[in-house]
């Protein structure tokens, strides 16, 4: 019989301790030992819930792929803004892409998703069924190479070297 594993996350733990303290609004110290209490709990118990647990084996890259994707959320969030204020200066052409993938690992994935969607301008549109191809709605899809291109190297490439 295969058991399961039921290992604590630190980074878990201490994120549901914070959220516990903020929703209280006070550092008290019954307050800090009940919210740590409360949050090793939940870590515990939602460990079983997981069966795959995330192997991240660079965490430099992650760093820097934090910075590439809040500068593009910046970048994206001006573009967004030109195109809602009639600023664009041509025909804004929205539509779907498809975009090969080597990335396997479902929590790269799942990254890959909050990142796509997290970028104003685009959206997660699905996963084919072999995981090989992202769907991608982009709000305006000028350039299809261009975007394969920033999808593969900004994310898909750093999340490669992540998780796999």
């Amino acid at each position: 019989m295969k058991r399961l594993d039921t290992s604590i996350s630190p980074v878990l733990v201490f994120a549901l301790f914070v959220f516990w303290l903020v929703l209280n609004q006070t550092v008290a110290p019954a307050q800090m030992v009940l919210g740590a209490l409360v949050a090793t709990f939940l870590s515990w118990s939602a460990s079983a819930l997981r069966p795959l647990q995330a192997h991240v084996k660079r965490l430099d890259v992650a760093a820097i792929l934090a910075i590439v994707v809040l500068i593009d959320i910046v970048r994206s969030n001006i573009a967004v803004g030109r195109i809602v204020l009639g600023l664009a200066g041509r025909e804004i052409q929205p539509g779907f892409l498809e975009i090969p993938l080597e990335l396997r690992d479902p929590h790269g994935l799942a990254v890959l998703a909050v990142i796509v969607t997290s970028t104003p301008g685009t959206v997660w549109a699905g996963l084919s069924p072999d995981g090989g191809t992202l769907t991608l709605h982009v709000l305006d899809l000028y350039d299809e190479g261009e975007w394969i291109r920033v999808i593969k190297t900004h994310y898909e490439q750093p999340l490669i070297r992540i998780f796999q």
